[in-house]
């Protein structure tokens, strides 16, 4: 038998980071809602905003108005467990998410916290997501990744338990919830999954057109697949239940866009 041809390639340190993310997420008891949302109202809106001024307003900033004020108003679901096994909540809620920025003349995907959602503006948070868009990745924040992956695995698994026992080292360095985008404007039915480390993350899968009931007429509408993942320890499933038809409502109305 002859010897197959392959090749061998180093494993991307990079991926260790990631690694230690997921293993933190399988250790929580994580429970998951998929939803079908008609953001047809919305889309139109930038649609034509886009129209008359030639500004793409963007979409993240629409979802993570939308995210805060649901957030804002069910506030459990962002309450995370201390050391004396006790939930802190907090009034700001910082969301979390990707955006593609530059890094050495690549485009990448890079965690992004947008603070304190719940009190602002979607045009201001559509401005930080645009500025941050146009900043290229710092050689600071790759100092900072590249020393945390030289340390040896059992360091790097001490310091997630350390952040996942003090509520307010979480907030501090990361987020109160997640926002994660497996085809932000793709088509067809899709959901995302998550490994999630937050109590709550939303996760925007695929766009479809289908037909649905308007004022008793059948339209063709957009459906955005949605779903929302929350930490079962903390909520339990008629309160995210409650979560997911506010947070549909702010949705399908447009909350924010026309502000």
């Amino acid at each position: 038998m002859g010897q197959d041809d392959f090749q061998v390639i180093p494993f991307p340190k990079i991926r260790l980071g990631a690694i230690d993310l997921l293993r933190k997420g399988h250790q929580m008891h994580i429970i998951h809602c998929l939803m079908e949302v008609d953001v047809t109202k919305p889309r139109q809106f930038i649609r034509e905003h886009k129209s008359r001024t030639g500004e793409t307003l963007s979409f993240t900033a629409f979802i993570a108005i939308c995210l805060a004020k649901a957030v804002d108003e069910n506030k459990m679901t962002h309450a995370y467990r201390d050391w004396g096994n006790r939930l802190i909540v907090f009034d700001e809620v910082d969301v979390n998410t990707m955006i593609e920025r530059e890094a050495g003349g690549k485009k990448m995907g890079t965690p992004h916290i947008l603070r304190a959602v719940n009190k602002r503006s979607f045009r201001e948070i559509h401005q930080e997501i645009r500025a941050a868009q146009a900043t290229a990745v710092e050689q600071a924040e790759f100092k900072v990744m590249r020393w945390y992956l030289w340390l040896p695995g059992f360091t790097r698994g001490f310091l997630w338990w350390i952040l996942g026992k003090s509520p307010h080292l979480w907030k501090r360095y990361g987020c109160t919830v997640a926002i994660t985008a497996v085809g932000m404007f793709g088509t067809g039915n899709a959901w995302g999954i998550p490994v999630s480390c937050n109590t709550l993350t939303l996760t925007i899968g695929g766009i479809v057109e289908k037909p649905g009931v308007v004022d008793g007429k059948i339209e063709i509408r957009e459906y955005l697949c949605m779903t929302i993942s929350f930490d079962h320890d903390i909520i339990d499933g008629a309160p995210a239940a409650r979560f997911a038809q506010q947070l549909t409502g702010l949705i399908e109305n447009s909350y924010g866009l026309c502000d």
